[in-house]
């Protein structure tokens, strides 16, 4: 294994990935728990959240951070659809919204079979305008993310918002605590992270990989990777096909097989990620406090 200060090499193909004399920057500290990144190529901005604060933060090239939303209902996973509105999942409503061009909200998922959802965290929106996101109960846990809570789900699921018809369905629910999740480049594949661990040792620290059939169905559910220091959390997958996710020392690297190629190592234990600038070749790292940037060769898909 070859290594350096910001770097662990665990396979030649991550060399290919990284710019070894480029250098982690801490763009921002000031967040109690930094989450949810999606970059706005139009705007040239970063946006962000910091779930305990009740606030989403802007981040621009030159100008520094803003606040871009508050309050935030707890906002904690964002992404973008087809149309660039923001869709983003909210810990305090415990629903999936999205900012329309003229600023108004719509709800897209806050119930299931009649019943509240207990904290949709992440969420990602197929080429197609399907919506799919996860919904663990961390948001209802204790009054820090969101607000304390019983769970009215029987379990906490993977669901699909159809882009017709808004009908919700859950497509997985055997997960403990469902969290970050991200299409392959094809959308053939959809890896999804189960963090249970955060609050059960002998619980699941790992991404499942599934088939998706049809666009709207997933099958073949198998382990892709295991995190081997902390929990998987938001993840995000490069052109080549390579996942880049969360975890306690930094972010690990996955190729498409499931081997660990390399790690970046960041000085917080790191929440998501995303990759944003100009060419998609800056990764945007939020580790509990901070927003941090790297500049890779790899390109976001």
């Amino acid at each position: 294994m070859g290594d350096n200060t910001l770097y662990e090499i665990h396979d030649p193909r991550f060399r290919a990935l990284i710019i070894e004399n480029a250098r982690l920057e801490e763009l921002y500290s000031g967040c109690r728990w930094a989450e949810g990144p999606v970059w706005f190529s139009d705007a040239n901005q970063l946006v962000w959240s910091d779930i305990p604060n009740q606030r989403m933060l802007r981040w621009l090239p030159g100008a520094g951070v803003s606040v871009f939303r508050e309050p935030s209902n707890f906002a904690n996973g964002n992404t973008r659809d087809g149309q660039g509105r923001l869709v983003t999942c909210e810990h305090g409503t415990r629903r999936v919204t999205r900012t329309e061009t003229d600023g108004s909200i719509t709800v897209l998922a806050e119930t299931f079979e009649g019943k509240r959802l207990n904290s949709p965290n992440d969420v990602v929106v197929r080429s197609d305008g399907s919506v799919w996101f996860t919904d663990p109960t961390y948001g209802i846990l204790h009054d820090y993310e969101g607000y304390k809570a019983e769970p009215e789900q029987a379990s906490r699921n993977v669901y699909r918002v159809d882009p017709e018809d808004g009908e919700l369905t859950a497509v997985v629910s055997d997960f403990r605590q469902p969290n970050g999740l991200a299409f392959s480049p094809d959308e053939s594949v959809l890896y999804v992270a189960d963090s249970a661990a955060s609050h059960d040792e002998t619980a699941p620290r790992h991404i499942r990989a599934f088939d998706v059939v049809g666009g709207r169905k997933l099958a073949n559910g198998r382990v892709f990777a295991v995190i081997d220091n902390g929990i998987p959390d938001g993840m995000r997958v490069d052109t080549g096909g390579n996942v880049w996710s969360s975890a306690a020392d930094g972010v690990h690297c996955f190729a498409p097989d499931g081997r660990l190629i390399g790690k970046v190592r960041v000085p917080q234990t790191v929440a998501n990620l995303t990759f944003g600038g100009l060419r998609r070749n800056r990764l945007f790292i939020t580790a509990t406090t901070s927003l941090y940037s790297l500049f890779v060769t790899a390109t976001g898909a």
